[in-house]
């Protein structure tokens, strides 16, 4: 039961934060944003931003789950995280950068419907605004 509660705390942690950050991103306030991405990955996951953003798409889960030991829960997080990133890639008009964390959320997102076999209406629309914004972004190249 406690740790029930502590998944779900963190998850409502999450949530809040990424609600906040999608705010600074909204107003403009980038660096600020960045900064709390920054801190985001460490906090939730232990990991430098830095590393976790360098991982090739190819391999993202593989590499996680085998090398890093990451829970489903880890990756759930991690593709929110990318997801926000490619909100604040979009912003800032950097399309290379923005498909590149979408695809990686995207990946993840996918890899979590066949591994939970959970219905989720939210990753669903999450899923599919993703895809509508990498064919928006490949469009144009």
């Amino acid at each position: 039961m406690f740790r029930k509660d502590y998944i779900l705390r963190m998850v409502e942690m999450l949530g809040e934060l990424i609600a906040s950050i999608l705010g600074l991103i909204k107003k403009g306030n980038y660096t600020q944003a960045s900064q709390a991405l920054d801190n985001a990955y460490f906090n939730f996951l232990k990991e430098d931003a830095a590393f976790l953003r360098s991982i090739p798409k190819e391999n993202i889960t593989e590499k996680l789950i085998t090398e890093h030991n990451y829970t489903n829960n880890h990756l759930e997080i991690l593709a929110e995280l990318f997801s926000t990133e490619a909100e604040l890639q979009y912003a800032q008009n950097k399309p290379i950068a923005c498909l590149e964390f979408s695809e990686k959320a995207l990946l993840l997102f996918e890899f979590l419907d066949r591994e939970t076999k959970l219905f989720s209406l939210e990753r669903t629309a999450k899923t599919n605004a993703i895809k509508n914004r990498i064919k928006e972004i490949t469009a144009k190249f």
